[in-house]
């Protein structure tokens, strides 16, 4: 069946944590945005590998997260994934991780994959057995090779792929507006948290959706 009729007409939101939060404060930030806004995942995204560090922040959202129903994903980590209960893992280095981490996880985790702006490396990941692709970055980003993952790429996609696809990377309303009909979730994270009031901020990229 096409894809493009199973997707919702709003996007679904999947909520990706700052690169770095205080504990302290950050688990009530994110029940505060969890409780206004209808989120279908959390990713854990901590530029740290200490493996304490991570391990902490984990426990504590999961304790937020688990209680609203809402998954947890951690960037990268399968061991500790799978150590501490959570739902899955998104894999940032493309497709090659994908089938080894179905392996251990098994069938009933979370395994996603970001493959930048390449139609390949989204195919690949889904024949290995991904959950989701994600493509991004879909505004203009000065990080990584500036490759910008077009409206073409999911317009394609959405036409041609069953895999759930996930629009990431510097998110405006007016990218939000030209996506949505496209993507089944937009991965939201320093676009909200950078600002004073994240749910108002959130609540402005949704409005882009309808």
């Amino acid at each position: 069946m096409d894809s493009a009729e199973q997707t919702p007409e709003q996007p679904q939101i999947y909520l990706v944590t700052p690169p770095s939060f205080e504990l302290g404060q950050f688990p009530g930030q994110l029940a505060r945005v969890l409780d206004e806004i209808e989120v279908a995942c959390v990713r854990l995204d901590l530029v740290s590998r200490d493996e304490d560090t991570l391990s902490r922040a984990a426990d504590a959202l999961r304790e937020v997260t688990h209680a609203r129903d809402i998954a947890l994903v951690i960037s990268d980590h399968q061991i500790l994934a799978e150590r501490l209960g959570l739902d899955g893992v998104h894999l940032s280095d493309s497709s090659k991780s994908v089938r080894s981490a179905r392996k251990a996880l098994g069938t009933e985790a979370i395994v996603g994959c970001f493959c930048g702006a390449s139609r390949h490396e989204g195919i690949t990941a889904g024949e290995a057995g991904a959950d989701y692709v994600c493509f991004g970055p879909v505004g203009t980003s000065g990080l990584g090779d500036g490759a910008i993952a077009e409206a073409e790429l999911f317009q394609w996609w959405s036409e041609m792929i069953e895999v759930p696809v996930v629009a990431e990377g510097g998110l405006t309303t007016e990218v939000v507006r030209k996506i949505s009909p496209l993507t089944d979730f937009f991965a939201v994270g320093e676009e909200i948290w950078r600002e004073d009031d994240p749910v108002a901020a959130m609540k402005a990229l949704q409005a882009a959706m309808s």
